[in-house]
Protein backbone atom coordinates (compact mmCIF):
# COMPACT_ATOMS: atom_id res chain seq x y z
CA UNK A 1 0.00 0.00 0.00
CA UNK A 2 2.82 2.39 0.80
CA UNK A 3 4.46 2.15 -2.46
CA UNK A 4 1.84 2.59 -4.30
CA UNK A 5 0.72 6.06 -2.62
CA UNK A 6 4.52 6.82 -3.43
CA UNK A 7 4.01 5.99 -6.61
CA UNK A 8 0.86 8.42 -7.01
CA UNK A 9 2.30 11.18 -5.09
CA UNK A 10 5.65 10.60 -7.40
CA UNK A 11 3.05 10.40 -10.47
CA UNK A 12 1.21 14.21 -9.54
CA UNK A 13 4.34 15.93 -8.73
CA UNK A 14 5.78 14.32 -12.34
CA UNK A 15 2.44 15.54 -14.01
CA UNK A 16 2.75 19.15 -12.47
CA UNK A 17 6.11 19.75 -13.44
CA UNK A 18 5.79 18.30 -16.68
CA UNK A 19 2.81 20.79 -17.15
CA UNK A 20 4.82 23.76 -15.62
CA UNK A 21 7.34 23.50 -18.06
CA UNK A 22 4.40 22.89 -20.70
CA UNK A 23 2.99 26.08 -20.15
CA UNK A 24 6.17 28.16 -19.54
CA UNK A 25 7.55 26.92 -23.08
CA UNK A 26 3.95 28.21 -24.39
CA UNK A 27 4.33 31.59 -22.66
CA UNK A 28 8.18 31.70 -24.39
CA UNK A 29 7.76 30.50 -27.90
CA UNK A 30 4.10 32.22 -28.67
CA UNK A 31 5.43 35.96 -28.77
CA UNK A 32 3.47 38.32 -30.84
CA UNK A 33 5.99 39.10 -33.75
CA UNK A 34 5.32 42.21 -35.77
CA UNK A 35 7.54 41.97 -39.06
CA UNK A 36 5.97 44.99 -40.99
CA UNK A 37 6.01 47.97 -38.01
CA UNK A 38 8.37 50.62 -38.94
CA UNK A 39 11.19 51.62 -36.48
CA UNK A 40 14.31 53.42 -36.04
CA UNK A 41 16.84 50.89 -35.84
CA UNK A 42 16.81 46.83 -35.96
CA UNK A 43 18.82 45.13 -32.80
CA UNK A 44 20.42 41.95 -33.97
CA UNK A 45 20.94 40.20 -31.06
CA UNK A 46 24.74 38.42 -30.95
CA UNK A 47 25.42 34.24 -31.15
CA UNK A 48 28.38 32.84 -30.79
CA UNK A 49 30.53 32.70 -33.26
CA UNK A 50 33.87 29.86 -34.50
CA UNK A 51 36.92 32.38 -35.14
CA UNK A 52 35.63 34.42 -37.61
CA UNK A 53 32.66 32.22 -38.91
CA UNK A 54 29.31 32.87 -37.82
CA UNK A 55 26.71 30.03 -36.04
CA UNK A 56 24.00 29.33 -38.45
CA UNK A 57 22.10 30.94 -35.52
CA UNK A 58 23.71 34.13 -35.97
CA UNK A 59 24.05 34.09 -39.61
CA UNK A 60 19.99 34.19 -40.07
CA UNK A 61 19.79 36.72 -37.74
CA UNK A 62 21.75 38.84 -39.85
CA UNK A 63 20.57 38.49 -42.83
CA UNK A 64 16.98 39.11 -41.19
CA UNK A 65 17.99 42.37 -39.69
CA UNK A 66 19.24 42.83 -43.58
CA UNK A 67 15.92 41.77 -45.15
CA UNK A 68 14.27 44.25 -42.35
CA UNK A 69 16.80 46.52 -43.56
CA UNK A 70 16.23 46.69 -47.36
CA UNK A 71 12.61 46.60 -46.49
CA UNK A 72 13.00 50.36 -45.35
CA UNK A 73 11.17 49.06 -42.14
CA UNK A 74 14.37 50.49 -40.44
CA UNK A 75 16.85 53.08 -41.44
CA UNK A 76 19.91 51.48 -38.88
CA UNK A 77 21.12 48.23 -37.57
CA UNK A 78 22.38 47.79 -34.00
CA UNK A 79 24.83 44.51 -33.75
CA UNK A 80 24.89 43.74 -30.28
CA UNK A 81 27.74 41.11 -29.48
CA UNK A 82 31.23 41.17 -27.62
CA UNK A 83 34.26 38.94 -28.37
CA UNK A 84 33.92 35.50 -26.11
CA UNK A 85 36.57 32.68 -25.95
CA UNK A 86 37.36 30.93 -29.23
CA UNK A 87 36.49 34.16 -31.07
CA UNK A 88 38.78 36.02 -33.40
CA UNK A 89 36.70 39.50 -33.43
CA UNK A 90 33.67 40.20 -31.53
CA UNK A 91 30.36 38.82 -32.77
CA UNK A 92 29.24 42.30 -33.49
CA UNK A 93 32.21 42.51 -36.21
CA UNK A 94 31.38 39.39 -37.40
CA UNK A 95 27.55 40.44 -38.15
CA UNK A 96 28.49 43.63 -39.59
CA UNK A 97 30.54 42.09 -42.45
CA UNK A 98 27.49 39.72 -43.17
CA UNK A 99 25.68 42.85 -43.27
CA UNK A 100 28.08 44.95 -45.66
CA UNK A 101 28.36 41.60 -48.14
CA UNK A 102 24.18 41.49 -47.83
CA UNK A 103 24.05 45.29 -49.26
CA UNK A 104 23.54 47.20 -45.87
CA UNK A 105 25.67 50.14 -45.94
CA UNK A 106 28.24 50.29 -43.71
CA UNK A 107 27.52 54.36 -42.26
CA UNK A 108 24.44 52.31 -40.69
CA UNK A 109 25.61 49.73 -39.09
CA UNK A 110 25.93 50.56 -35.19
CA UNK A 111 28.47 48.03 -33.33
CA UNK A 112 27.65 47.36 -29.66
CA UNK A 113 30.50 45.03 -29.11
CA UNK A 114 31.05 44.92 -25.51
CA UNK A 115 27.83 42.73 -24.29
CA UNK A 116 28.66 38.85 -23.39
CA UNK A 117 24.75 38.09 -22.64
CA UNK A 118 21.18 38.67 -23.89
CA UNK A 119 21.22 41.04 -20.62
CA UNK A 120 23.83 43.02 -21.87
CA UNK A 121 22.95 43.39 -25.46
CA UNK A 122 19.69 44.82 -24.96
CA UNK A 123 21.14 47.43 -21.86
CA UNK A 124 24.18 48.20 -23.97
CA UNK A 125 22.04 48.74 -27.47
CA UNK A 126 19.48 50.96 -25.35
CA UNK A 127 22.08 53.45 -24.81
CA UNK A 128 23.14 53.17 -27.88
CA UNK A 129 19.59 54.25 -29.23
CA UNK A 130 19.35 56.48 -26.55
CA UNK A 131 23.04 58.28 -28.10
CA UNK A 132 21.51 58.83 -31.57
CA UNK A 133 18.17 59.93 -29.95
CA UNK A 134 16.08 56.81 -31.48
CA UNK A 135 12.81 55.90 -30.21
CA UNK A 136 12.35 52.39 -30.83
CA UNK A 137 13.68 49.27 -32.33
CA UNK A 138 12.66 45.91 -33.86
CA UNK A 139 14.77 43.33 -32.04
CA UNK A 140 15.99 40.45 -34.20
CA UNK A 141 16.87 37.08 -32.90
CA UNK A 142 15.76 33.51 -32.88
CA UNK A 143 11.91 32.60 -31.98
CA UNK A 144 13.13 31.02 -28.63
CA UNK A 145 14.63 33.89 -27.69
CA UNK A 146 12.67 36.71 -28.36
CA UNK A 147 10.34 36.45 -25.09
CA UNK A 148 13.21 37.09 -22.97
CA UNK A 149 14.26 39.94 -25.25
CA UNK A 150 11.06 41.16 -24.34
CA UNK A 151 10.94 41.52 -20.86
CA UNK A 152 14.58 43.03 -21.01
CA UNK A 153 14.01 44.65 -23.25
CA UNK A 154 10.65 46.28 -21.26
CA UNK A 155 13.23 46.11 -17.74
CA UNK A 156 15.32 48.96 -19.90
CA UNK A 157 12.61 50.70 -21.42
CA UNK A 158 13.56 50.16 -24.62
CA UNK A 159 10.45 50.45 -26.63
CA UNK A 160 10.41 46.93 -29.54
CA UNK A 161 8.62 44.89 -32.03
CA UNK A 162 10.02 41.58 -32.56
CA UNK A 163 11.65 39.42 -35.54
CA UNK A 164 12.27 35.94 -35.29
CA UNK A 165 14.06 33.12 -37.19
CA UNK A 166 13.67 29.96 -36.92
CA UNK A 167 16.00 27.86 -38.59
CA UNK A 168 14.87 24.60 -39.83
CA UNK A 169 17.88 22.58 -40.78
CA UNK A 170 19.25 22.83 -36.94
CA UNK A 171 15.76 22.57 -35.39
CA UNK A 172 17.02 20.22 -32.69
CA UNK A 173 18.98 23.31 -31.30
CA UNK A 174 16.46 25.31 -31.54
CA UNK A 175 14.45 23.13 -29.31
CA UNK A 176 16.99 22.45 -27.06
CA UNK A 177 17.34 26.75 -27.17
CA UNK A 178 13.79 26.67 -25.88
CA UNK A 179 14.34 24.53 -23.56
CA UNK A 180 17.31 26.56 -21.79
CA UNK A 181 15.06 29.59 -21.84
CA UNK A 182 13.17 28.39 -18.91
CA UNK A 183 16.12 29.21 -16.21
CA UNK A 184 18.08 32.18 -18.88
CA UNK A 185 14.14 33.83 -18.20
CA UNK A 186 14.10 32.83 -14.17
CA UNK A 187 17.42 34.12 -14.06
CA UNK A 188 16.65 37.09 -15.89
CA UNK A 189 13.70 38.34 -13.94
CA UNK A 190 14.47 36.61 -10.55
CA UNK A 191 17.94 37.07 -10.21
CA UNK A 192 18.64 40.65 -12.01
Amino acid sequence: MKIKKKIKVLSIIFLIGFFTILIFEAYIWLIPVNNTKKADAAIVLGCSIHGRIPTPFLKARTLKAAEIYKDGRVKYIIVSGGKGPGEDISEAECMKKILVDNGVEQNKILLENRSSNTSENIAFSNKLMNKYNFKNAIVVSNLFHLRRAEILCRKNKLSATYSGVFVKKYWQREIYGGLREVPAIIKDVVLN
